[in-house]
Order: structure tokens, then C-alpha cells, then sequence
């Protein structure tokens, strides 16, 4: 063996002693044993290699032994190998030692399985004096003791056990150098294992199922989990578990075997996860509600699933691959019994598999074993004060690793896992119930603390902390709640933490237990401390690697040659820069492939923001390098981009300044509650190309909009502020604002540099980027008929058309056969009359149209879709409606020519029936004659005032019809009141007046809060009911004369309602611009189109200018995931902040087209394109009625389900 000058070599404690009185071993706060040992060591190591002169020693702290740091060679690890002469030479030494303790040493056969009890800020340094001890102190001692060189008193450089445990125990490592931290000098060397290696501690269980089993026999009545009032107990999930983990052991699940776990937040969820755990196998977490075709069928070929475990509602989802429905074991019901398979698993098996989210390509693999999880939420800090009795939220996707840390660490430390609903309602409701609460820090942006003092602990990670974030979360002593920490997922959710931070002095923390932070350069050697490097993660933390990728794993997963124990133990790189603090902290500065080059210099991309986040008044910051100019991105909407510019000027160089700036209300978000830094890129893109745009137009003389002046070209201009073209609206945002800086300037040296002007910069697209950016180059797919087929299909012979179709057949075939067999008198012919003018009233009855919907839209959701859209088109039924008044015009003039015969031949019939019979025919006929679609759409108030007014006198006179026809037919000494209570005509006639008045009972004038949104719209607010979404109202001014129709507005949680007028005429232009305070309102909210959206699992919604109206309530709603796509020009000049912002609240991947920036879309390709990218059963519609039937058209012809308006009424 040859060891050189500064070589670290170190050793295992392999057992403990108890403390003794001497006051020599007491000066070193150190057992005898150990003293003596240390001599021992370092006396042979300086004989066995002449040169070695820093001989680090160690022990952990057990007792009273603080200071002293020692340990020996395990004799059973080294007996065969280089070493085991000096072992041999010295096992008497051992012995004596043992005996002079009168206690025994514990030799441990697997040395690998030490824990090291430490914290290595604890101990000092040993002096070395051991070398100037007599021998006479120690009797036992080796008798060559004092021959210790004097040269070798350097004894003092400290040790930690846990980097290079057990080097001289693997096999040749003592003829291997620590090469990766020779070039340090020993201080460094010392901090390097002291700062990086994390305190080793034994978690209770190893097995995530072992430790919730454990709280299972505990505590069986304590609360596991809720969900939106549900519960499920220790000992019911428990039970429930065991159950489905013996189907899934039937089906061939265990150790080794995947399970795909298609879900969303539910207690079937957690229940799905403790099941597949005690199985043996490995999840696969996939949130069914958000998860895309694509994706889904990726990750469960990529991973390999045996089968897919998913909630019905998801199900239709799977294909190829068996599926079982979790719903049939997710409680106490169902067939099976509840006892526990046989337990197969161990610590390294796969406890989930995470699929990260795939930015830059296919989504990756992670292979997460038990041993990694139980590291982290068994252990403190990474259980960040779970325990029994405490209440831990579970806000985040199920996909997202983070969700594991929340779920898992709650059910293995006996926690109540409170599981959020989907509105922001609901989840704010569970945060003012819990404990503890893991999260982004961008999760936590829009809380306000004050709101939630219950909350014991935040615990975030994911993402760069903002600075002024921790310092609002502060108890009421002082102390903080924030708990931040760090690690990508293939180093199990975190592998540092720092608890109570302080925006003040922010840190990533130390090490978890067990686990080992290096931070190295790009030749994998240790930087010294304070330096950058990047952070390399090892330990237990550090998992199996990616499915199916040798090469990336290889790239990522390199051997740690620190802990190089024969185990072949891994480091993995996490690509994130770092540095060490002088205090043993880390301090996290960005990603390698957040390093850029501006202007000739180096540029760490977090290091700009976190300077951005230095200004008080900026909550969160991005920076981002685009076409070589450097962008910052900075929230709130109120920020003042001077004081961003000054603030980071003191902390940044010049060139490190961004030199453009955007302003948001809020940044964009990925599905895992990141920021989406790729839809911020995107909209700094889009102004670029904006601004080129512009100046090309500048050169034709034809500006279309007035854009920020680029000041490139003429450093010395003066700002001037200009307003931007809007682009499109996705998130909430006001008063956005869109900074520009000459290059040139240094904002150290000038403040004189900025131009702001206020843009509205497209939120949406920062969300997702421009939805429709090619989209003209996609193709659609070939109709799924031929053309005369789906034209008779889908246009010809509409739903409508063909309800039509059956009333009208039906009638003229009991018409031909009466007229076959010889006719029939006026008295039968009055009855067939008024049986179809009572169905066709009655088919425009408010309770009668509510209850077709309610009954249609009652279909549940895992109904084969055929079904649901067949009952999905309930709005048809106005085919019903007209079919019977057209079929009941041909009885009428069938009746008027019976009864005219009659009349002339002597009939029954008199003359007075005649005359009154001929006077309803030429009023019904005026009804028909101004339905007819082209004269009702040209002439729409017309219709109306016809309908009504007609309708009324119709219905008046046919009531003195039936009394003349009926006295006209009743026998000789009948009563004529007799004869009525005996004449079906008059009933039904009665149940028809019934419904025509029912409405006008319910008729009042009601106050109205108006809210002027801009010179084209008006909102109104209503408090008289609360309506249903999908549901419209009529209102009047005039109740006699005219009545307009709107779609109800309902808000969840909030009584009344409100809807949008927008300028469409001359009544409309009035109530804009003289807002009414009361206005007249009649029956009861009515169903319309969108009131079949909860039948479908996922939509599009698509709205065109005011069309957003009816479309509002369903996004409020919340009921099912919906993507829209709304179309206007100018949506918040228009529509007003209050109303986009509650839109893009609860839908943040909105697409808001700006038709006055963009032009008018191909709505066909664009909504097929957002159907396909968001994996909808159908689209639902509301916009002009060309419009509505061309988009209608291409989806339903293309196989898409659609629904829109049809304008039958």
C-alpha cells in the first residue's frame, strides 16, 4: 500500500464504551477506550505508511463523548485483505482494551449497516496529545506507543464517518487514492466531509407499508384520510388495503411488477396506494383528469404496468392493457375478503415510479425504492412534524413526486391526510384545517398568511423560493413556519432541507439523514468551499435510475467514489449549481443549463431573479436569456419596473441586468405547479416578432397598431410611452406592464434608461403558448362519411328536423287512414286539433323544458358516450314542438272544412263555431307563417310580438271553440256544464291555458345592480333566485311588448346571478348606456345547450365574443375539466377585468384569440386542434349561428361530438 503525504483514510466505529472518570479522559470529554484506541490507530497507521502524517479518526457522538472522533477496523472485514496484518498485530490491543472497560465490544458483522449518530457541527477537534501519553497511564497500551513520531502530532484534522466509510474495507481500496479531494487543503478536506454528509440515523421501517401497518394496529380509529366530508379510518384503509392487494396478488402483482394508477384526489386513491404497496409491487401515478392520450399511453407501455388501476370515470381512457376499477374496492362493499397477502417485499424494492413531466421530450421514468421514501418522511427533518394527531394537507398532482411526501409521509407517521376538492373554494377550505402543507412556493403566492394561523409548517420545494415569501409566515412568537428544501425527483422528492427560513438569509439546508451532498466540478473533484460547482447528490436518497434509458442513466448515475464500500453505491448529478456557506449551509444557485452568456459573461439565470426578488415589492421573478437579450419577469401586476431595475442593478453587474422587462399578475404554471419558463419564452417570442412585424409595416406607411418604440437603433431618444397591441388573455392580469432598456446602458450609472408602457401581454399563452401557433398547417382528418351521407346526417336531417319528422309523419298517417275510412266529424277532428296544440305548448313550458334536460342530463357519466350524446341533443326537442303546431294547422284546416260542410249540410256544427273556428285558422296561420326560419331571423321582434299576441288570442278563442263545438255535439237534455266536464277538449284546452299563465304568475319587477364593463357590454346582477348553470332567463322593460333572453351567471357559493348584455341592437345599445335599476322578469330560469356539459368527462368549450356569457357558469362550475376557447377582439376593454380574471381563475389554460391582433381563426382546425391536444368527448359551442353550425359541422362529421344553439325559437 502507498499512501502520500495528505491522504485521508478512514475507519468504522464498530463499537461503544461507556464513559469513565478519569480526569485525563474527562480533559478530552472521551472514554479510555477510545483514547487508547485512537493511539493505537494512529501509531500503527504511521508504522504501516512511513509518509502518512494526517492520520482522521472517528467515532459518532454517543453519551458523553463529544469531542474525541475514533474508530478502528472491523477484524471480520479486513482479515482476508492487505490490512489484516496490522488488525492481527494489534487484536490483543483490542482485547485488553474490551477487558480494562469490564464491557463488551459489539463487533458488527455488516459494518454497512453502522448508524452514525453525529451532527457533525457538534464535535471539536482532537488535539493529538494522545501523543505525549506515558505508558504507564495505560498499562494495556502497546508497548511501542511512545515511539510515535513527533512529527506526527497533527492528529487534529477531524473526521466524519460517513463519506468515506469503510474505504480500506472494499476490496484493493486500500491501494486506491481519494484522488477527488487531494488537491484540497486540509481544512477544506475536513469542511467537504463535515458539510456534505448528512447524520445517519435508522428510520423505524424501511418499507413504506410496514409503517403505516404499524400506525394501522396503533391507532385503527384515528382518521387515515378525508375528502370533502368522507373518511376513512387507520383500520378501514387498513382492511380496504389488504382487500385489493389480494385481487392484485391473484392478478400477478408483486415485487417487481408495475401497476399504472389512473386517478384524481380521492380517498379511492389512497386506498389504491396502500393496495398496491402491500401487493409488493410499485405504482405508477397517473391524475386521470388532466393526463393526456398520449402521455397515459407512454408511460404505461414505458413502464410496463401489469394492468392500469383507475376510477370508472376513467376507465374509457385505457386500452390494450386489462383495467380494474378501483371504485368496486375502495370501501367497505363488494366481494372478497380483507385479509393481507403474504409480505414479499424488501427496502430495495420500487415503492412508484414518477414519470417526470417530459418538457424537453418523452417523459422519464423514476424508479423510487421503499428505502428512499421511509429515508425521508421517517426521519426528521423530512417528515417535517408529521405524527399522530396531525393534519397534513394534499394539494399537489398525484404525478408529481411531491404528492408522494405528502400521502406517503402521512399514513407512515400516523397523520390525517386532508385531501383538497378542485374548486379554490374547497381549497382553501382544507388549508384552514391543517397542520402541515407541502407545496411550490408559487402555491403558496396568493395566500395570505393571516388567513391560516393553524398551519403549523409549510414545507416547499419544486422551484426557487422567493425571499419575501418565509418572512410573512411567521408564528406569534416570531419563529418561522417555513421549511424549504431541495433535490429533483430521481433523489427522492428532497435530499436537503432547511427548516424555520428566514427570507433574510435563505438557504437549501443540509443534508437529509443518511444522505451526502458533494458539490464538484466538471471533472468530478471537489471545489473548494464557497466555490461553485455542481451539487451531486449521494446516499439513500438517490434512486434505481430511469426505465428503459441505460444511457441516460449512465449519464446521470455515476459511481460515488466517496463512498466507495464495496456496494457500489451512486451519486447522482442533479445538475444544479451550489456553493457552501460558511455556516455548512447550501445555497442553490440555478441550473447548469440556466448558465448563460451575456455580452461575453458568465450569467446564473436564478442568481438575476433572485436580485429581481431583492425589491420589495416583487413577490416572484424569472429570468430568461431570448434571442441574446436578457428578460426578466417579474409579479405582481403593481410592480414598479424602476425600483426591479434599481434593486438589481445593486446586486447584479451591469450586463446582468435584464434589459427587458414584463410585468404579470401571476407567472404561467406547469401541470406540477412549476413555472412554465417555456410559455414565458413563447411570449417574449411573440413580442419580438411583434415588434418586427411593426417595423415592417413602419416601412409600407401602415402601422395597424401603436407598439412599444424599439430604441436600438437611436440610443439617445427619449422613452416615450406607447401602447402595445394586444395579444391574447389567459391568466388574470392588470395593468401588465412591457419595459425595454437601450443595451447600452449600465443602470448603475443612469436612470435614464427605461421605457415603460402598459401592454396586455397574453396570459394564456403564457400559460401554454400560442394554442393556435401553426395550427393552419394541421391537418384534419377525412370526414368519417361520404358527402351526400353525412350532409343527410348532419344537416338535412338534423335531431330537430327528424323529431319533427316522427310528430308529422304520425299525424298524416292517422290523417290519410281517417280520410280512407270515410272521415270523421268536427267533434272528433276539434280533439285530434287541440291534442296537438296542447303538446306543442306545452313543449315550450319552463317546467316542462327543465325537466327534459334534468331527466336527459341524468345519464351518468360511465354510460358508453353513443348514449350520453344521443342524450346530450335534449335541446332538439323544440322538434316536438313545432312538429305538433304544424301538424296541428293541417288538422285545423282539415277541422274547418269538416265543420264548414257540416254547417252547409245541416251538421251539428253551427254557424258561430264556424266563424270562430276560421278566425283561429287565420291567426295560427300568421303564427306559422312569421316562424318560418328565414322570416323569424330577418324579423326576429316581429316573431316575437306575433307569437305572443296571437298565441294569446288563439288561445282565447279556442276556448270559446270547444264551447261552441261542444254545446253544438252534446246530447238532447244534457247540460252544457255537463257536457264540458265530459269533453276532453276542454280539459286539455285548461291544462294548455294552465301553462301559457304559469309563467305570468311568477311575473315582477325586480332590482338590478348594473356594473358598465365598457361602451359594448353591461353586466347585470340579480339577487330574486339562484338558477343553475346552463340556464337562461328572460327580462323586459316592457313585459306586454317584448322579452330578451340571457344566459343566468350564476357564481358558486354566492346567491343570485348575473348576465351579460352586450350591443346587439337598439334595446341592448339603451341598457349600456342607461343602466336600468329594475327590470321586469317572468318564470322561472330555463335550460338551454350548455346544460349538458356535465354529461361529458372532459369538453371543449368554445365561445365567441358575448358568447362567454352562458359559457361563464360551466367554467365557475368547476364540474368537469374544460378547455376554452374564446374568441374576441379586446376581451378586457370589452368584458372587464373582474369577469376575464374569475374566468382565467378557474381556467388557466383558457386560449383567448384576440380577433383584432390576430384576424379571424379557422374555429375548425383550431377547436379539433385543442380537442385532440386536451383529450375531449365533445365540444360544446356558443357563437353566431352560421358559425355554430359550421364548427357543429366539422366536429360532428369528423366523429367529434358537438352541441350548439339552433335557433328554433
Amino acid at each position: 500500500m502507498s499512501l502520500q503525504s495528505r491522504d485521508t483514510v478512514c475507519f468504522r466505529l464498530v463499537g461503544s464504551v461507556r464513559p469513565a472518570a478519569s480526569p485525563l479522559w474527562m480533559s478530552h470529554a472521551t472514554k479510555p477506550f477510545a483514547l487508547d484506541a485512537v493511539s493505537w490507530t494512529a501509531i500503527r497507521m504511521s508504522r504501516a505508511c512511513a509518509s502518512y502524517e494526517h492520520s482522521c479518526v472517528s467515532v459518532p457522538r454517543l453519551s458523553r463523548l463529544r469531542g474525541l472522533r475514533c474508530c478502528w477496523l472491523s477484524p471480520t472485514r479486513t482479515a482476508s485483505r492487505r490490512f489484516s496484518p496490522l488488525i492481527d498485530r494489534n487484536r490483543g490491543s483490542i482485547d485488553a482494551a474490551r477487558n480494562a472497560q469490564q464491557r463488551r465490544v459489539s463487533i458488527r458483522l455488516d459494518v454497512s449497516a453502522v448508524v452514525w449518530q453525529d451532527p457533525l457541527g457538534n464535535a471539536r477537534c482532537f488535539s493529538g496529545k494522545v501523543a505525549h501519553l506515558e505508558a504507564s497511564q495505560h498499562a494495556w497500551l502497546p508497548t511501542d506507543a511512545t515511539a510515535w513520531p513527533p512529527s506526527s502530532t497533527s492528529l487534529s484534522s477531524r473526521f466524519s464517518p460517513g463519506a468515506f466509510v469503510d474505504k480500506v474495507t472494499a476490496p484493493g481500496a486500500m491501494d486506491t487514492r481519494v484522488a477527488a479531494i487531494d488537491h484540497l487543503s486540509p481544512d477544506h478536506q475536513r469542511l467537504f466531509i463535515e458539510f456534505g454528509v448528512g447524520t445517519r440515523q435508522s428510520p423505524e421501517f424501511e418499507c413504506v407499508h410496514h409503517a403505516f401497518e404499524a400506525r394501522a394496529r396503533t391507532q385503527p380509529d384515528a382518521i387515515a384520510a378525508e375528502h370533502l366530508g368522507a373518511t376513512i379510518t387507520y383500520s378501514q384503509l387498513d382492511r380496504f388495503g389488504n382487500r385489493l392487494a389480494a385481487k392484485l396478488r391473484g392478478m400477478g402483482v408483486k415485487p417487481g411488477v408495475r401497476v399504472c394508477l389512473l386517478v384524481q384526489r380521492s380517498i379511492p386513491m389512497v386506498v389504491a396506494i396502500v393496495a398496491i404497496l402491500k401487493a409488493g409491487g410499485a405504482y405508477v401515478p397517473l391524475d386521470g383528469s388532466i393526463v393526456t392520450k398520449s402521455t397515459l399511453d407512454h408511460v404505461v407501455h414505458d413502464s410496463g404496468s401489469l394492468l392500469v388501476l383507475a376510477l370508472r370515470e376513467y376507465q374509457h381512457r385505457v386500452q390494450d392493457i386489462p383495467v380494474l376499477t378501483l371504485d368496486d374496492y375502495a370501501d367497505g362493499h363488494g366481494t372478497g375478503d380483507f385479509i393481507k397477502p403474504g409480505d414479499l417485499s424488501s427496502p430495495s424494492d420500487s415503492a412508484y415510479i414518477i414519470y417526470t413531466s417530459g418538457t424537453t421530450g418523452k417523459p422519464k421514468g423514476v424508479d423510487v425504492t421503499h428505502r428512499n421514501v421511509t429515508n425521508l418522511v421517517c426521519l426528521a427533518p423530512g417528515n417535517v412534524g408529521m405524527g399522530p394527531g396531525r393534519r397534513v394537507s394534499q394539494l399537489m398532482n398525484i404525478a408529481f413526486d411531491m404528492a408522494a411526501w405528502e400521502i406517503l409521509g402521512s399514513l407512515c407517521n400516523g397523520s390525517t391526510l386532508c385531501i383538497r376538492g378542485k374548486s379554490s373554494k374547497e381549497w382553501r377550505a382544507v388549508m384552514k384545517t391543517v397542520d402541515i402543507v407541502i407545496a411550490t412556493p408559487s402555491m403558496m403566492v396568493p395566500h395570505n398568511p393571516a388567513d391560516y394561523p393553524n398551519i403549523k409548517t409549510v414545507a416547499t420545494a419544486g422551484e426557487p423560493l422567493p425571499p419575501a415569501l418565509p418572512d410573512a409566515w411567521v408564528d406569534k412568537s416570531g419563529l418561522s413556519r417555513w421549511t424549504t428544501g431541495c433535490g429533483p425527483t430521481e433523489v427522492t422528492i428532497v435530499n436537503t432541507i432547511q427548516p424555520q427560513v428566514k427570507g433574510s438569509d435563505m438557504s437549501i439546508g443540509r443534508p437529509t439523514p443518511n444522505n451526502n451532498v458533494y458539490i464538484l466540478d466538471e471533472n468530478l473533484r471537489a471545489v473548494p468551499i464557497g466555490e461553485v460547482g455542481v451539487m451531486f447528490a449521494g446516499g439513500r436518497c438517490v434512486s434505481r435510475g430511469y426505465i428503459n434509458l441505460p444511457e441516460k442513466t449512465q449519464e446521470r448515475y455515476k459511481l460515488d467514489p466517496f463512498m466507495n464500500d464495496g456496494s457500489r453505491s451512486y451519486m447522482f448529478d442533479t445538475g444544479d449549481l451550489g456553493r457552501w456557506r460558511s455556516d455548512g449551509t447550501l445555497e442553490h444557485l440555478g441550473r447548469v443549463d440556466d448558465q448563460v452568456k451575456v455580452k461575453g459573461f458568465r450569467v446564473e439565470l436564478d442568481g438575476v431573479a433572485a436580485a429581481m426578488e431583492t425589491c420589495p415589492s416583487v413577490k416572484v421573478a424569472v429570468a430568461l436569456l431570448v434571442d441574446s437579450e436578457l428578460w426578466g419577469f417579474v409579479t405582481p401586476s403593481n410592480v414598479d419596473v424602476n425600483a426591479v431595475l434599481e434593486a438589481t442593478a445593486k446586486v447584479q453587474p451591469y450586463y446582468a441586468v435584464p434589459s427587458r422587462f414584463v410585468v404579470l399578475a401571476d407567472l404561467p404554471r406547469t401541470g406540477n405547479d412549476k413555472t412554465d419558463k417555456k410559455a414565458l419564452r413563447r411570449l417574449a417570442l411573440e413580442k419580438i416578432e411583434d415588434e418586427k412585424a411593426i417595423i415592417v409595416d413602419e416601412k409600407e406607411n401602415s402601422p395597424p397598431v401603436s407598439l412599444p418604440t424599439l430604441f436600438k437603433d437611436s440610443p439617445a431618444a427619449e422613452p416615450v410611452v406607447t401602447k402595445p397591441a394586444p395579444v391574447y388573455n389567459g391568466i388574470p392580469l392588470q395593468g401588465d406592464m412591457y419595459l425595454q432598456r437601450n443595451a447600452s446602458d449600465d443602470p448603475s450609472k443612469s436612470d435614464q434608461s427605461a421605457s415603460v408602457s402598459s401592454t396586455e401581454i397574453s396570459p394564456s399563452s403564457l400559460e401554454k403558448g400560442n394554442a393556435w401557433d401553426g395550427y393552419q398547417e394541421d391537418a384534419l382528418p377525412e370526414k368519417t362519411q361520404g358527402k351526400y351521407m353525412r350532409n343527410l346526417r348532419h344537416q338535412i336531417f338534423s335531431l330537430y328536423r327528424r323529431l319533427f319528422g316522427v310528430i308529422f309523419i304520425t299525424n298524416m298517417a292517422i290523417f290519410i287512414f281517417i280520410l280512407a275510412r270515410g272521415g270523421a266529424n268536427a267533434k272528433h277532428l276539434g280533439l285530434i286539433v287541440v291534442a296537438n296544440l296542447f303538446c306543442a305548448i306545452l313543449m315550450r313550458q319552463d317546467y316542462v323544458i327543465n325537466a327534459f334536460f334534468n331527466t336527459f342530463c341524468a345519464v351518468p357519466r360511465s354510460t358508453p358516450l353513443w348514449i350520453r350524446r344521443i342524450c346530450a341533443r335534449v335541446y332538439s326537442i323544440g322538434g316536438l314542438h313545432s312538429g305538433s303546431a304544424i301538424s296541428g294547422l293541417v288538422w285545423l284546416i282539415y277541422f274547418t272544412g269538416q265543420a264548414t260542410k257540416e254547417m252547409l249540410t245541416g251538421g251539428p256544427t253551427s254557424v258561430a263555431t264556424v266563424v270562430i273556428t276560421y278566425w283561429i285558422l287565420l291567426l295560427l296561420l300568421g303564427i306559422v307563417a312569421h316562424a318560418y326560419p328565414t322570416v323569424r331571423r330577418l324579423k326576429h321582434d316581429r316573431f316575437e310580438a306575433t307569437h305572443r299576441l296571437l298565441g294569446w288570442s288563439a288561445t282565447a278563442l279556442v276556448w270559446v271553440q270547444v264551447v261552441l263545438l261542444t254545446n253544438d255535439y252534446r246530447q238532447v237534455g244534457q247540460s252544457l256544464g255537463h257536457a264540458l266536464v265530459k269533453s276532453p277538449p276542454f280539459w286539455l284546452v285548461a291544462v294548455m291555458t294552465g301553462s301559457l299563465i304559469l309563467p305570468w304568475l311568477r311575473l315582477r319587477k325586480v332590482p338590478v345592480r348594473a356594473e358598465v364593463l365598457s361602451n359594448h357590454a353591461v353586466r347585470l346582477y340579480f339577487d330574486y333566485v339562484t338558477p343553475k348553470a346552463g340556464s337562461f332567463t328572460r327580462i323586459s322593460e316592457s313585459p306586454l311588448m317584448e322579452w330578451h333572453s340571457f344566459a343566468t351567471v350564476p357564481e358558486p357559493g354566492k346567491t343570485g346571478y348575473s348576465l351579460v348584455v352586450s350591443r346587439a341592437g337598439d334595446w341592448t345599445s339603451k341598457q349600456i348606456a342607461e343602466p336600468p335599476k329594475e327590470l321586469w322578469v317572468r318564470g322561472i330560469p330555463t335550460f338551454g345547450v350548455l346544460r349538458v356539459v356535465p354529461v361529458f368527462r372532459r369538453i371543449v368549450l368554445v365561445a365567441t365574443g358575448s358568447g362567454i356569457g352562458p359559457c361563464t357558469p360551466c367554467i365557475l362550475e368547476q364540474r368537469i375539466p374544460i378547455r376554452l376557447l374564446w374568441t374576441s377582439p379586446n376581451v378586457r376593454q370589452t368584458f372587464g377585468d373582474k369577469l376575464v380574471d374569475s374566468i382565467l381563475e378557474k381556467a388557466p389554460d383558457a386560449v383567448i384569440y384576440d380577433t383584432r391582433a390576430h384576424g379571424k381563426p379557422d374555429m375548425v382546425k383550431l377547436t379539433y386542434r385543442l380537442v385532440k391536444e386536451f383529450d375531449a368527448e365533445a365540444v360544446c359551442i356558443i357563437s353566431n349561428q352560421k358559425l355554430t353550425q359550421k364548427v357543429v359541422y366539422g366536429m360532428m362529421s369528423r366523429g367529434i361530438p358537438a352541441f350548439g344553439a339552433i335557433w328554433d325559437s
